[in-house]
Formats: structure tokens, sequence, C-alpha cells
């Protein structure tokens, strides 16, 4: 019985994808006949090519969820009110967060991976955190590392394989951090693991550890599985130990080094 009312399901959802194929199709001959119509009166413009694109008038204007959305903007929001005399970046997403914080402010970058071109308020210099950086530190008095540090040591960006990799980085971000500086950090949180080669998931617990005699937590922030951001979040012990109910979420900390 479950088998069939199963079937049935898989059979009612399909057919409803197929209807809203004809009405796009159908929608979109529509159109294109208006616009022949009105193109008959002038002569600006002619239609060279068909290109359809049948499925975007169903569409929202736009996603305002996810890590990388709430992460970036929440980040560079922070970084605007406080003002750092110079920040610099670890392993951040150029389009996203970079873009955000150079539309007001120069910001330098730090990764392991090249970069080709450069642009207004963004300069570059290409760096493994791995490994010790001695003539940078005390370097800066803002750094920020977002959605980065799960990723080192796994050799997705051609990075050699260290189990520790998360740990020499973090400890390189220290040092580079001047006393009194601030560090914006994300990562994924969650049951602690690794999906290799992806990423590692960090538990809220084994963070909270690593900052301490560190860093003072000054804001908390997540996102959670659907993917929207849960502000003021209660760093209480039930929530440290659930992960806030978290799988694979985005832990996003301001902290300043003591």
């Amino acid at each position: 019985m479950l088998k069939k009312n199963l079937l049935k399901l898989i059979r009612f959802f399909g057919l409803l994808k197929y209807a809203d194929q004809l009405k796009a199709k159908r929608l979109f001959h529509q159109d294109l006949a208006e616009l022949k119509r009105q193109l008959a009166h002038q002569n600006d413009f002619q239609i060279t090519r068909l290109y359809p694109f049948i499925y975007d008038r169903f569409e929202v204007s736009g996603s305002v969820k996810g890590h990388y959305f709430h992460q970036d903007l929440w980040v560079a929001q922070r970084i605007f009110k406080n003002q750092p005399i110079h920040h610099v970046d670890i392993g951040s997403r150029i389009d996203g967060f970079v873009a955000h914080v150079a539309s007001f402010r120069p910001i330098e970058i730090l990764d392991i991976r090249p970069l080709k071109n450069t642009v207004t308020n963004i300069s570059y210099r290409q760096a493994d955190l791995m490994n010790p950086q001695p003539n940078l530190i005390n370097y800066c008095d803002s750094i920020s590392c977002l959605h980065a540090i799960e990723h080192f040591g796994l050799g997705r960006y051609g990075d050699p394989i260290d189990i520790n990799g998360h740990l020499k980085g973090l400890q390189n971000i220290y040092q580079i951090l001047k006393t009194g500086g601030k560090f914006y950090f994300s990562t994924p949180i969650g049951t602690q693991r690794i999906e290799f080669n992806a990423h590692r998931v960090f538990s809220i617990e084994y963070l909270m550890k690593l900052f301490e005699g560190k860093y003072q937590i000054n804001q908390f922030v997540y996102v959670n599985d659907a993917g929207d951001l849960m502000s003021n979040a209660d760093l209480s012990p039930e929530n440290i130990k659930n992960n806030f109910g978290c799988h694979y979420g985005c832990g996003i900390f301001e902290l300043t080094k003591l």
C-alpha cells in the first residue's frame, strides 16, 4: 500500500511539473508573438536568435538565505561600524565578503590560491596560513576568516594534508592580530566531523575551548539549517551542547584578542 501511494505521489508531482512546463512554454510563445507585433511598427531592433528563459517569471526576486549571504553581510557591517586601521582577510569569498568591504575601505587578502586580478581597495599576497608567518606577527588590528578554516589541511585547494591544519591556521591568525584587535570568524557548526575532502564541521563546544584564554567573545550569531540568520544567540551550556540544533549551520563570531 505504501509503495502504491508513493507511486501516486510521484505521478502527481510529475504531472504538476509537466503542467508548469506547458504553461511556461505557452507564455513564452505568447510574449514572443506580442513582441513581434510591436516590432512591426519600428525597426530599432531585430530578433536575431531565441534564447528562452521560460522559468524566471516564476522565481522570487532573489535569495536572502544561506551561510555566505548572511556571514558576508553581517561581518562587513561590523567592520564598517568598528572602523579598524588595517583589515586583513584570510581566504574568504572574493565576490562576496571581500567585495562588500572593498566598497567602503581597503582590505588586504592572504590566500593559498593565486589571485590574478586586483581592484581598487583590494591588495593581495599569496601565503599558506598553515605555515608560520614571522614577518606578519602583530601585523593588523582587524582580521577575518569566513568559511575557510574548515578546509585547511584537507587538500581541497592544493594545500598539503594535515589533520591539524585548522589549528595551525588559527594559531597563525592569532599571531598576526594585535592584542585588542578584532577577529571575525565563521565556520560550519554541528556534530563534529570531517566530510572529506570538502570541509570539517565543528561543534561549538570545541570552538569555545579553542578561544578560551585567547579571545573574548563580543558577539555570536548563527545561520541555521534552513539558511536563516539567528541574531543575539545565547551561548548557554545547553545551546552549546546541542549546537543550536544545527546539523550543518554556520557559526559567526566577533572576537577580541586578549
